[in-house]
């Protein structure tokens, strides 16, 4: 009988030598789904995620970061110093046993450290590498040499400038970290595609994303409107009704594209009239009416609801609506809350729970687990190099008091 504990990506291991946000994020997605990772951090100070403000005191008494807070549930932290002959040497033991090897680091960083796909092909043929960066590693790029955080792959990507409004400077990170996130999202189907081409294959490969590369994927309107005749982005080009609007508590988007969605706009708003109104017979005099006429009919309307209750009675209609929720919105919200998706994790400094983002993949035949804390620095050390590389007690203390791998 099948077993519905089971989640689909048990046995996968992956050996994640990650920082911040990108590929941690892509880890922790299949974490979730069932995979074994172990993360790989440097043992004194871990990962640079760990140093991101605002922090909490962990239970080991070392300070953590909000980075690594929200990245890094249901993993193991083993800490290695890569900087050591020695510790690189334990990575390259360790990759057979692993299928697996993720890495977000700046271009040409692996290679120094001895640990690029070529150097860890050679131990293992069948390595799954699956790299993050700003532009890429296997391709050509005249941006190699820069560092890129999520704003730059943004801001290239096109985000910044598209449907900005003239005069006013865009709001960058407005999107959060899209940049990291759609980097991510990529990074795990490459994991995925790569453990099935092994499988049929028998063969390993390097997998490479580029965060720049994934936010052009994400704007994917950008390249394409201008190929089509579009040059006008901006939504007044747009003809007809995508906006926010004003409820009792706050905003509400519409989007009414269509002629029969207005009619149902018109009706639900008690504004019959306008659908023997000249104004209103294209979409284009919706939008050339909308500050004039229509913002205030709706805004007069929605004033004596919330913006939930605006959008459910549109929503009702027929009409496309929702409310803008904040973060106070979601932890109360029941969908949010019946799919799981802010959950609630103990924290060590306080009493009040840490909130975090579930998995958004819904698995019809696999129960979801309870939601794993983040590890402490080096906390699995000892017990995956035992386990992996039979070492033994005093290897495990040669090596920590040599400063290689994390004290516990």
């Amino acid at each position: 009988m099948r077993d519905p504990s089971s989640l689909p990506l048990e046995g996968l291991r992956i050996l994640a030598i990650e920082q911040m946000q990108a590929m941690p994020f892509a880890t922790q997605l299949l974490a979730h789904l069932g995979a074994d990772v172990v993360k790989v951090e440097h043992p004194v100070t871990g990962e640079a995620g760990r140093a991101a403000a605002p922090k909490l005191r962990d239970s080991d008494g070392r300070e953590v970061g909000a980075t690594y807070l929200r990245n890094n549930l249901n993993k193991k932290s083993m800490g290695i110093d890569l900087k050591d002959p020695r510790g690189i040497d334990l990575i390259k033991r360790l990759v057979p046993h692993y299928d697996v090897v993720t890495e977000n680091f700046k271009p040409g960083t692996m290679d120094r450290l001895g640990l690029s796909y070529s150097d860890l092909a050679s131990v293992d043929p069948r390595i799954v590498y699956v790299s993050v960066s700003g532009f890429g590693n296997l391709k050509p790029t005249p941006y190699r040499h820069w560092p890129a955080y999520a704003v730059v792959a943004e801001a290239m990507g096109g985000l910044y400038e598209f449907r900005r409004e003239p005069g006013r400077l865009p709001n960058i990170g407005v999107a959060g970290a899209m940049g990291d996130i759609g980097s991510g999202l990529f990074a795990a189907i490459g994991i995925l595609a790569g453990v099935q081409h092994r499988q049929r294959t028998g063969e390993g490969q390097h997998i490479d994303v580029s965060m720049f590369d994934a936010v052009v994927a994400l704007m994917d309107m950008v390249p394409f409107n201008p190929s089509i005749g579009i040059e006008d982005n901006s939504l007044k080009a747009w003809p007809g009704i995508c906006d926010s609007f004003q409820a009792r508590d706050g905003l509400f988007v519409m989007q009414v594209g269509r002629e029969h969605q207005f009619e149902r706009l018109a009706h639900a708003i008690d504004h019959p009239e306008w659908l023997d109104d000249p104004r209103f017979t294209t979409r284009e005099g919706w939008s050339q009416n909308l500050e004039a006429v229509i913002r205030p009919a709706i805004e007069n309307w929605a004033s004596e609801r919330t913006k939930l209750e605006a959008s459910s009675a549109l929503a009702d209609e027929g009409i496309v609506a929702g409310p803008c929720f904040g973060a106070n919105d979601l932890t109360e919200d029941p969908h949010i809350a019946s799919h799981d998706m802010v959950l609630s994790v103990d924290r060590p400094d306080s009493d009040k729970p840490l909130h975090v983002v579930g998995n958004p993949i819904k698995l019809s035949k696999s129960t979801e687990r309870p939601t794993g804390r983040w590890p402490t620095l080096g906390e699995h050390t000892s017990q995956i190099l035992r386990a992996d590389l039979s070492l033994s007690d005093e290897e495990l203390e040669d090596l920590t008091s040599a400063g290689i791998i994390s004290k516990e």
